[in-house]
């Protein structure tokens, strides 16, 4: 009798696993957005999005020279950002115009600042909001990935975007690779 019980006990196991398996396969998301824009504005955030990306390896490496200089050039992208080219309207493109200029001002300050930990604040915001701006306008044949640690700011939490789903850390570095998530991506035609 034990080992009838004790092997529907391994039936249902194997039945659990193979059941979550399928679960999780299913929630992958192989979605392919529209980037429904004139080109000009996405060669325009291309160049912004590889100036944040620049950003993003100077807080990993806590190089506040970098931190500042691809700050700064980022902050002249998003400035300069053809949102005229949106053809979108006048409610949606006041939100946009807006996230732009957040970021801007938040660029702006986290140049101001000192310390990492205050420019790794302002980054989250800037990353916050970009990632706001992606989804509302896309970008044209490229994948952004929205990553997580729960460790970041004080264990408040910080999110940052990639151009891929390797594993960095802007808010600890290489240090703490193991406390990053690929949280949502966005893929764009």
């Amino acid at each position: 009798m034990r080992f009838i019980a004790a092997g529907l006990l391994l039936i249902s196991i194997a039945a659990c696993q193979s059941s979550g398996k399928q679960a999780n396969e299913e929630k992958v998301d192989t979605t392919v957005l529209q980037a429904p824009y004139a080109t000009v504005f996405y060669d325009s955030l291309s160049l912004a999005l590889e100036s944040y990306y620049s950003l993003t390896e100077g807080m990993t490496e806590a190089n506040l020279t970098y931190i500042d200089r691809y700050s700064t050039e980022l902050k002249q992208h998003l400035d300069s950002l053809p949102l005229h080219a949106l053809q979108m309207d006048s409610g949606r493109l006041g939100n946009v115009s807006n996230q732009v200029s957040s970021m801007s001002a938040e660029l702006s300050g986290l140049v101001g600042e000192k310390g990492i930990e205050e420019k790794r604040a302002a980054f989250d915001m800037v990353s916050g909001l970009l990632f706001d701006l992606v989804k509302i306008t896309g970008v044209k044949g490229r994948t952004i990935y929205r990553q997580y640690c729960p460790m970041a700011l004080k264990d408040a939490g910080g999110y940052w975007l990639s151009n891929s789903s390797k594993k960095i850390n802007p808010y600890f570095g290489n240090d703490m690779l193991g406390c990053v998530e690929v949280t949502d991506s966005l893929k764009f035609n």
